[in-house]
C-alpha cells in the first residue's frame, strides 16, 4: 500500500462518477465565467486591435516594458542575495549555544518577520530619500532592495533553523561521535544538509521575492508593474497594459516554480532531510519554516 492510498479509501465506481460529475461541472462553470469575462471585455471595447497593436510595437518594449522588467530583475537579485546572506547569518545565530547572542537573533528575526513589507518600503523611502547619503531618484529602488532583503531575510533563516531541527538527530551524533564541536558540527554536517533538503522552500520564497518587487509601484520605483501603468497611460489601454504585465509575472514565476520542483526531486537522494516544496503560508502568501519534527526521531 502506498503512502498515499494509506490516507484515504480508494473510491469505487459511484464515487469516481460522483468525482467525473463534478469535474465536468466546474469545468463548464469555469468555462462560463471565462466566457462571461471575454463578453464582458469585449462590450468595453477592451478587446479593439487598437487597444492590443501597441504591444506589437518596439517603442513600447524597447522604452516602457524591458526597463521596467531590468529594474525588476535588479531589485529581485540584490533582494535575494541581501535575504541570503541576512539568512544564514541569523539562522546560525539562532542555533548558537551562547544564549544572549541566540536571544538577540531571535529578536530581530521575530521584529522583521513581524513588520509588513510594505511598511518597511514605505519608511525605507522616506528615510533614504531625506538621508543625502544616495540621490532621491535611487531611493526608490534602494528601499524595495532592503525592505526585500529584511523581509525575506528573516524568513530564510527560520528556513536554516528549522531545516537543521528537521535532520535525524543520528547526524549531529555521528559527528559527535567523531569529535566534532557544535560549530564544527553545524558548519561541516549539518548546515550543509540543512540547506539541500531547504531548497525547494528557499525557491519558493525566491519567488515571493520577485513578486514583491511589484510593491514599489506604490514609491514610485520604475519597475515592471509601474511601466505597464505608464504604457496604459499613453496609449490608452491600462486593462491590457495590466494583462501583459500580470502575463510576464507569470511566466517567470512558473519557470521559477518549476525549477524548484525539479529540484527538490534531484535532490531528495541527497539530504537525509525532507526537501518538499513548501505549500503553506503566512497571512501574506508567503512560505512558512519547515514543520518541526516529531520528537524521539528529529533533534
Amino acid at each position: 500500500m502506498s503512502a498515499d492510498t494509506a490516507l484515504y479509501d480508494v473510491l469505487g465506481p459511484r464515487g469516481r462518477r460522483r468525482i467525473r460529475v463534478v469535474n465536468i461541472v466546474g469545468a463548464v462553470v469555469v468555462l462560463a465565467v471565462a466566457a462571461w469575462v471575454v463578453w464582458a471585455l469585449a462590450g468595453k471595447g477592451q478587446l479593439t486591435a487598437a487597444k492590443w497593436s501597441p504591444f506589437l510595437t518596439a517603442d513600447v518594449w524597447e522604452f516602457y516594458l524591458l526597463p521596467g522588467l531590468r529594474v525588476t530583475f535588479t531589485a529581485a537579485f540584490w533582494g535575494i542575495l541581501g535575504a541570503i546572506t541576512f539568512g544564514l547569518l541569523f539562522g546560525l545565530g539562532r542555533l548558537a549555544t551562547f544564549g544572549p547572542l541566540r536571544w538577540a537573533c531571535a529578536a530581530v528575526v521575530e521584529f522583521f518577520r513581524a513588520v509588513p513589507v510594505l511598511i518597511m518600503m514605505i519608511f525605507l523611502y522616506f528615510a533614504l530619500s531625506r538621508s543625502g547619503i544616495i540621490a532621491p531618484g535611487d531611493a526608490p529602488l534602494y528601499a524595495v532592495i532592503i525592505a526585500l532583503a529584511l523581509y525575506n531575510g528573516s524568513v530564510i533563516a527560520e528556513l536554516v533553523r528549522s531545516g537543521v531541527h528537521s535532520l535525524p538527530s543520528g547526524q549531529r551524533e555521528a559527528a559527535r561521535a567523531l569529535g566534532l564541536r557544535h560549530g564544527q558540527s553545524l558548519w561541516s554536517v549539518e548546515l550543509p544538509q540543512a540547506l539541500i533538503a531547504m531548497l525547494p522552500s528557499l525557491l519558493s520564497q525566491l519567488v515571493v521575492i520577485l513578486k514583491d518587487t511589484a510593491l514599489g509601484y506604490i514609491i514610485t520605483s520604475p519597475e515592471l508593474l509601474r511601466q505597464a501603468r505608464l504604457v496604459g497611460s499613453s496609449y490608452a489601454n491600462l486593462l491590457p497594459a495590466l494583462i501583459v504585465a500580470a502575463a510576464i509575472f507569470i511566466v517567470v514565476n512558473f519557470a521559477l516554480t518549476w525549477v524548484a520542483g525539479r529540484l527538490a526531486r534531484r535532490l531528495s537522494s541527497r539530504t537525509a532531510g525532507r526537501t518538499a516544496p513548501q505549500h503553506g503560508g503566512d497571512a501574506e502568501g508567503r512560505a512558512e519554516p519547515v514543520a518541526a519534527a516529531p520528537v524521539g526521531t528529529r533533534r
